[in-house]
């Protein structure tokens, strides 16, 4: 049986439009073709494939742990939410972004339509880094997640073995790197506590399961 090919819609992004320049206004109800994973990065669309089995290994592995805690303190998180249910827009860089996990702690307030992403956001935010998005990561959202308010941010490199923790500061992020040796702790979840070696063995299952 022959398949056409959907046709893209008057509006809509696709995976095309990769590199394609568009203004935050335009972009933040803009319809995307199904299948892809879209931002946009400081004016341009960036468009990238669903996470691979390593990326999102690492991210189960995290939201279990994160996830277990908000059971066991429902009085602390209101919600742990994922790059296809959240997005950050970021005005003063043109960006939208989609963090692989983002911890809300408190409720949103004011009308809860679509235009709640323009005044709710996370107070922690993790990304998990993977060989196409070590600039977004490490440069371009450490800017953005400060200038938007985050009080925290996390970047998970699994390859390099490393944690970067940012807290905000008064001008800047106060930065702490953590290894396989250590345990990642937050006073914005007291009593929380991720060991180092969770990430690691979530990356190992990935490469055992591609075998």
């Amino acid at each position: 049986m022959l398949t056409i090919p959907k046709r893209k819609t008057k509006g809509e992004v696709g995976p095309k439009d990769h590199g394609r320049k568009m203004s935050l206004k335009d972009f933040e109800f803009a319809k995307t073709e199904e299948g892809y994973h879209y931002e946009l990065s400081r004016g341009y669309i960036t468009v990238s494939q669903v996470a691979k089995l390593y990326h999102a290994l690492i991210i189960a592995a995290l939201r279990d742990h994160l996830g277990a805690y908000r059971l066991a303190h429902t009085d602390v998180i209101f919600a742990i939410l994922g790059a296809a249910e959240c997005k950050l827009l970021i005005p003063d860089w043109e960006s939208e972004r989609h963090p692989d996990i983002a911890i809300y702690l408190a409720k949103p307030k004011g009308p809860k339509d679509d235009t709640v992403w323009r005044r709710w956001f996370p107070d922690l935010a993790i990304e998990v880094v993977s060989e196409r998005s070590v600039d977004r990561d490490y440069i371009e959202k450490r800017e953005e997640y400060f200038t938007l308010g985050i009080k925290e941010y996390w970047i998970v490199d699994a390859k390099r073995e490393q944690i970067v923790v940012l807290r905000r500061g008064k001008s800047d992020w106060i930065e702490k790197r953590l290894g396989p040796d250590n345990t990642v702790t937050t006073k914005l979840l007291s009593g929380f506590k991720l060991p180092f070696q969770t990430i690691l063995d979530a990356a190992a299952q990935a490469d055992v399961d591609s075998e």
